[in-house]
């Protein structure tokens, strides 16, 4: 599986293969306080914590910019984690969007894009959502992810955190096409 396609587009949105060289157009999206108060992270808008944030997304070599294709602007992110070849599976996350593109339809063709590319190689996509993150609960479950676990666990400089396990199966998702 390719982990960082170049060409996941669609009438909306494209993403974009992240770089080092993006750091100071996403975190101009990433500054607003207001996208990470559903977070365990809540202080991520400032510079040092999200270098910490932007730095494992760069790490990772799965992470994407995510675009407006009306204005060719940097809207947010997401990325692919924790593949897995032997259970067929991978993590989709870590994304986050200007405040202007919550409860449309940005959101819904991101994940579209990357779980139709995701389901050409695995059978599972997993989510990691914070327990307090309800925006992301809510829409995670609108599009067929079934909630598995509670886990808890240390995240870039916060003691603990409790994350809930999402799982959608690529049979569920065909079916909902």
């Amino acid at each position: 599986m390719n982990l960082r396609p170049t060409h996941l587009f669609n009438k909306l949105i494209k993403l974009v293969p992240m770089e080092s060289k993006h750091f100071e157009e996403l975190y101009a999206v990433a500054a607003d306080p207001l996208i990470w108060e559903q977070h365990p992270t809540k202080d991520r808008y400032k510079r040092e914590v999200f270098q910490s944030f932007f730095d494992s997304a760069i790490e990772g070599k799965a992470a994407f910019l995510v675009m407006d294709i009306k204005i060719n602007a940097v809207i947010g992110s997401s990325r692919y984690y924790e593949y897995d070849a032997d259970k067929k599976s991978i993590a989709v996350g870590y994304t986050f969007l200007a405040r202007p593109y919550w409860g449309g339809e940005y959101n819904k063709s991101l994940k579209k894009l990357m779980l139709d590319y995701a389901f050409q190689f695995v059978d599972t996509v997993i989510f990691h959502i914070g327990e307090h993150n309800l925006r992301s609960q809510i829409a995670t479950q609108r599009f067929g992810a079934k909630k598995l676990d509670r886990v808890e666990e240390k995240m870039q400089g916060v003691n603990k955190i409790v994350n809930y396990v999402y799982e959608l199966n690529k049979e569920d998702w065909v079916g909902k096409k």
